[in-house]
């Protein structure tokens, strides 16, 4: 297996991974991470990148005290990530959507703002926004069953962007969602984080996805999960969906794709 390569993070880490191993139970145990160390710096867009089943989205469910580490520490802003949560520390986008039925997309999309005790009229005003910014305009009274799922997932991405939290954790967040609507959102993404300079560790299994949105791609082993390669984005942070057919972003593809599949011998 190549060793990991990756510029030296030199800011603070707003999160810091250290030889963190997590075995489930059974017979035998499941080993889903398996040693992992990784920093991230305040202002990074990290895409974790891997096959199903190599502990992607365990690792971030750790960070966000979500799952449990059987050993190893990790820390989030300089505290245990256990108390990161507990102080709202960042914002979670989960796979599905995670929507209350009996509520409608706009008392959906202001829920996190209603419980950080933000006025009523602000919180709408907020969520209003979002729900625009991600297509959602005018269906702000519907109830998640009257939408799509691509739809739903797209409520639950206007309200972590509306809580606004300096980390954001995204679990493969555009995976249902057709083409156009998965690039567009892949620009607003990209544009949101340059200009908040907000944190950000994206899960996907899209290389193109991985390449265009991120500074840097965290490649992973199968089960059980080891990081085994970083590779650093030359790629411009002011960057349209255009730049896919550049040289230097195939290279960069043609990188990630050498490593997940040196990742499986």
């Amino acid at each position: 297996m190549k060793p990991v390569e990756s510029a030296v993070v030199t800011a603070a880490p707003v999160v810091r991974v250290q030889e963190m191993s997590v075995r489930f139970p059974g017979e035998p145990p499941v080993v889903a991470l398996d040693r992992v160390s990784l920093d991230i710096a305040e202002g990074e867009f990290i895409s974790l990148i891997g096959p199903s089943g190599c502990g992607k989205t365990t690792l971030l469910r750790v960070i966000a005290d979500l799952e449990q580490a059987t050993s190893g520490t990790v820390q989030v802003n300089g505290m245990s990530s256990h108390d990161a949560r507990l102080n709202r520390a960042y914002g979670y986008v989960f796979q599905a959507p995670a929507l209350f039925p009996w509520r409608t997309v706009l008392a959906n999309a202001t829920l996190p703002l209603e419980v950080q005790g933000v006025p009523k009229e602000q919180a709408r005003a907020t969520a209003r926004e979002q729900l625009e910014r991600v297509g959602l305009k005018g269906f702000e009274g519907k109830y998640p069953w009257q939408l799509s799922g691509g739809m739903q997932q797209r409520v639950s991405i206007a309200r972590a962007l509306g809580f606004a939290p300096k980390l954001l954790m995204m679990d493969e967040p555009f995976g249902a969602l057709d083409e156009i609507t998965r690039d567009r959102l892949n620009q607003q993404l990209l544009e949101l984080w340059h200009g908040s300079k907000r944190t950000v560790i994206f899960v996907t299994h899209s290389i193109p996805e991985a390449v265009f949105l991120s500074t840097r791609i965290v490649v992973m082993s199968p089960r059980p999960g080891r990081i085994t390669e970083i590779i650093d984005s030359t790629l411009s942070p002011q960057r349209t969906l255009d730049i896919r057919d550049t040289a230097e972003f195939i290279e960069i593809a043609h990188r990630v794709r050498v490593a997940l599949h040196e990742a499986h011998d």
